[in-house]
């Protein structure tokens, strides 16, 4: 069945001509994200305007009436207006035609609630900081893609996540933006008396007012929690205010916002989920709340009341990073399930599901997901494995954690040119056949001179948006303007090009390619065959290593050795990546193994013909093949970490000026080199269908939300769900 409507209030006061007033819709769902021709169609009526804001709600909110007339007037405009909405309507109309509904024609349960901390749909909308947003936003657009029964829940961020600035001394500075909400692609969620949704949340000494958005993504609703609220005291507005908030208990409200109020918003709109998906343990305290409630309903006992919150809960962890399995004091975590179970089930025995130890030590909020999910998964086959053994000793009944390696959403990621190509070669709708077992042939086919032109188009086109970019940065450091001038031939768009790209946590070890300054200056360097690098990533306000490391990959990038080489772009975003795994030609990931779970910005430029050079680790371990990249180092865990940093930057230096370069410039008349472009071909035709977000989504599917459902409503038959 679809997700049950979820009612809305009005949004903006936009004015539309009646020729195009479909735009209204379309603006408000964000389905628009991942259509070049919609983005094509919103830049067209105000290029300046969308480049600045690249929202269509504001773009549309700032159109006076006068300027529409020329456009619906325009033969071209209103044949790409019919073009996009009749893609629209076919896409939210085909909800029959999907991959689940195929399988699952007379499906009656409720849907997945799918609940995490932070979700990456677009840059315009910043509620998330990284990987994991990302990977939730390609997730809800996988699902709606699949047609699968899902509603998402997350917090509004009015502030978001920090914009980056790097000042002449390379330091990272942070600042804020400050969202109207009312110019998002969001609309106010309907409660009784056509008002606001609201929902409480009992917190120490007060209870919260909780307002409820809601985010469309193609078929799949998404709820977003929102503190801010005029009734609310004035130092509770602020708990969804910001992204990872470093302050502890503010981190625990936000928390408890998430799990507790996000079951009760569900609740308020009538929406039983037939299973339960917990995006990392952010969200674990709606366990809290499930057992509370089976409690009620039942009369069950709290052994019961868990039992049954297992059965269909899905628990999926991220990192086998320390700092990445948050955990609080024990006695903060009392005082707030206190005033949250007042008149409820007693605190002390819900404390003891967060602990590793009976009695001891922290909440640890991973701990309280593993015990009241009965499906638990890493995101990477090695990860799955690691993930395992940190966590064995809780025992209990506890499933083994298994492995759902993660994927990315082609049509969000893939290039215009790379996906104009591949549509006009292997047919339209391609993204739909990438499982299909003729698609590597096919990909094969495609002719080197049309996958290379593709492949420098996109190239070019970062070139021209790193240009921009240092422009800015070097205008704002007070620089000449002959400095200012020099930056028009920063880089060079025929040059061997790399890219990294990630947060700058310290194990990631963006650095490591600096070991060594005068052999790294020589691979850069080389007569006839230039390399350049492209860097981009944050690090969090609270991270000063992290900081430290990205200081002194700016200090490298000014020094004269390396000024053109080597490039640091600031504030990198959602519009930066895409740029970023488009135009490189190879992507570079260095963590020390095995603490990278899975990675996925290098499966986005795998898509687009970029071949990976990598740790073993994560994704890479699974994915590599030595015709389609390079592995960095060797294929097992280091006791000794210096011992590591020495052999893995050995290893990249090896293969950089041994393998990389050599193949690289080993052209032909037509100004590529044919073997490249074989790898590149392989690449995409081996990896984007093993690492796309719809056979994650397939798996979870598989593997996961058919079981949980199976566990609580016999009428789920999981056997029809037939693998493509």
């Amino acid at each position: 069945m679809p997700p049950k409507e979820i009612p809305t209030l009005p949004g903006a006061e936009i004015e539309l001509p009646r020729d195009v007033a479909g735009l209204y819709d379309l603006a408000y769902n964000l389905w628009w994200t991942w259509s070049a021709p919609a983005h094509l169609l919103f830049s067209a009526i105000d290029p300046a305007r969308w480049i600045r804001s690249r929202n269509p709600v504001e773009l549309l909110l700032g159109t006076e009436r006068h300027l529409w007339d020329p456009l619906v007037q325009s033969e071209s405009f209103m044949s790409g207006y019919h073009a996009v909405m009749g893609a629209f309507d076919r896409y939210r109309n085909g909800l029959d035609a999907t991959w689940f509904h195929r399988a699952h024609p007379g499906f009656s349960a409720g849907p997945v609630a799918y609940l995490s901390t932070e979700f990456g749909w677009h840059e315009s909308l910043g509620i998330y900081s990284g990987g994991l947003g990302i990977l939730s936003g390609d997730h809800c657009k996988s699902a709606s893609d699949l047609g699968i029964p899902f509603v998402g829940v997350g917090l509004m961020y009015r502030r978001g996540y920090f914009r980056q600035t790097i000042d002449a001394d390379g330091d990272q500075q942070h600042f804020y933006p400050d969202y109207d909400v009312r110019k998002l692609p969001l609309l106010p969620v309907a409660g009784p008396g056509s008002k606001p949704l609201r929902v409480p949340v009992e917190l120490p000494g007060r209870t919260v007012e909780v307002q409820v958005w809601k985010a469309t993504v193609g078929r799949v609703p998404v709820l977003l929690l929102d503190s801010d609220v005029r009734e609310n005291d004035p130092a509770d507005r602020p708990i969804t205010s910001i992204l990872y908030v470093h302050g502890r208990e503010m981190r625990l409200c936000q928390e408890m916002i998430l799990g507790v109020g996000g079951f009760r918003a569900l609740k308020a709109l009538a929406i039983e989920p037939s299973a339960w998906h917990l995006n990392e343990g952010h969200s674990a305290l709606v366990a809290l709340e499930r057992i509370q409630a089976a409690m009620a309903r039942d009369g069950a006992g709290l052994d019961t009341a868990i039992g049954t919150t297992r059965r269909n809960g899905v628990f999926t962890t991220h990192t086998p990073v320390p700092a990445g399995n948050e955990t609080f004091d024990a006695d903060l975590v009392r005082g707030y399930l206190e005033a949250w179970a007042a008149g409820g089930p007693s605190p002390a025995p819900l404390l003891e599901l967060g602990r590793e130890k009976p009695g001891e030590g922290p909440f640890n909020m991973t701990v309280l997901a593993l015990k009241t999910s009965g499906r638990a998964n890493g995101v990477s086959k090695l990860h799955g494995q690691v993930a395992e053994r940190m966590w064995k000793h809780l025992g209990g009944e506890r499933e083994p954690i298994g492995s759902i390696t993660n994927g990315v959403h082609l049509p969000t990621w893939i290039g215009p040119e790379m996906g104009e190509l591949l549509r006009r070669r292997l047919g339209r709708d391609f993204e739909d056949d990438l499982l299909d077992a003729g698609f590597p042939d096919a990909v094969a086919a495609i002719p080197d001179d049309e996958i290379w032109a593709a492949h420098v188009a996109q190239k070019s086109r970062l070139v021209g948006i790193a240009r921009e970019r240092v422009r800015e940065q070097l205008a704002r450091h007070g620089r000449s303007p002959e400095s200012l001038r020099r930056v028009s031939s920063l880089l060079d768009p025929d040059a061997l090009t790399l890219g990294f790209a990630r947060r700058f946590a310290t194990y990631k070890r963006a650095d490591l390619l600096f070991r060594d300054l005068s052999r790294l200056t020589s691979i850069l360097s080389g007569a006839g065959r230039p390399v350049q690098i492209l860097f981009a990533g944050k690090a969090h306000p609270a991270d000063l290593p992290g900081q430290a490391m990205l200081r002194r990959i700016f200090e490298a990038a000014m020094s004269p050795e390396l000024w053109g080489k080597v490039v640091l772009l600031e504030n990198y975003d959602m519009r930066i990546a895409r740029c970023l795994v488009q135009g490189v030609d190879v992507w570079v990931n260095t963590p020390r193994r095995p603490l990278e779970a899975s990675g996925t910005s290098g499966m986005k430029a795998a898509m687009n013909g970029a071949l990976h050079l990598s740790v073993l680790d994560g994704w890479w371990a699974e994915g590599y093949e030595p015709s389609l990249g390079w592995a960095i180092g060797a294929p097992h865990d280091y006791a000794d970490a210096e011992a590591q940093d020495r052999d893995d930057v050995e290893s990249v230096y090896r293969i950089l000026g041994g393998e990389v370069v050599p193949l690289y410039y080993a052209r032909g008349e037509g100004g590529y080199a044919p073997e490249w472009v074989a790898w590149m071909k392989r690449s995409i035709a081996r990896l984007a269908p093993r690492f796309s977000s719809a056979r994650m989504v397939r798996d979870y599917a598989l593997s996961a939300y058919l079981p949980a459902m199976k566990a609580v409503d016999g009428s789920v038959d999981e056997a029809r769900l037939w693998a493509p």
